[in-house]
């Protein structure tokens, strides 16, 4: 497996800050890797609450990444008509080693027509949205495909990432990096899933996006 990786991690206004971070933070570690931050023009792109993040690579100056990275957030909305955003994914794709989306990253696969034969996951508040460009949506962690993989909400980047990583390289440098990060996740509460979490919870986070 080719390790010398090309990536890109495409940036746009609204994303979600761990989207991005979780998995540069590993795959960044890929021997003699370059992650890029792609975006349609260069300059700062901004968070859902304001983090800015410098994308350093234009659409058109990187055409064809070994990996592109598609990180959600709820500014990807703005891009499922956005032709030039979406022409990239497709032609990127066709030359990919891998093919990645976080979160609703998996909406911009999905409308770009990448997911019409896959299996895919993707957020839980978002898999209704999926529906329309995926008929396989898979309630799992992440989600391998051929040469596609997705995952579920915001966290989940990371365990996709660190499972990936083994792939391309091997499953103990995974497990190192892993250890290095102190990747031991223990959260306070058991409400990280629907099926978890009250019902009273969920509708306020069905009612966030709605706003």
């Amino acid at each position: 497996m080719k390790t010398a990786l090309t990536i890109a991690l495409l940036l746009y206004d609204g994303f979600t800050a761990l989207d991005v971070a979780g998995p540069y933070e590993v795959f960044s570690k890929i021997p003699n890797a370059k992650v890029h931050f792609v975006a349609e023009k260069k300059g700062l792109y901004a968070d859902t609450k304001g983090m800015q993040v410098m994308a350093d690579t234009s659409l058109d100056e990187l055409p064809f990444p070994d990996m592109l990275i598609v990180p959600g957030g709820f500014g990807v909305d703005a891009l499922l008509t956005n032709e030039a955003v979406l022409d990239w994914v497709r032609h990127a794709h066709e030359r990919s080693i891998w093919t990645v989306s976080v979160c609703s990253g998996a909406l911009l696969l999905g409308a770009a027509g990448i997911l019409n034969d896959k299996k895919a996951t993707t957020h839980w508040n978002r898999k209704g949205q999926l529906a329309a460009y995926c008929p396989h949506i898979l309630e799992e962690r992440y989600v391998l495909d051929g040469k596609v993989m997705t995952s579920a909400g915001v966290s989940a980047g990371i365990d996709m990432a660190l499972y990936l990583l083994s792939l391309i390289t091997n499953e103990t440098y995974a497990k190192v990096v892993q250890l290095g990060m102190e990747y031991d996740p223990q959260p306070p509460f058991n409400c990280g899933s629907p099926r978890t979490a009250p019902p009273e919870l969920v509708e306020l986070v069905v009612n966030q996006r709605k706003k």
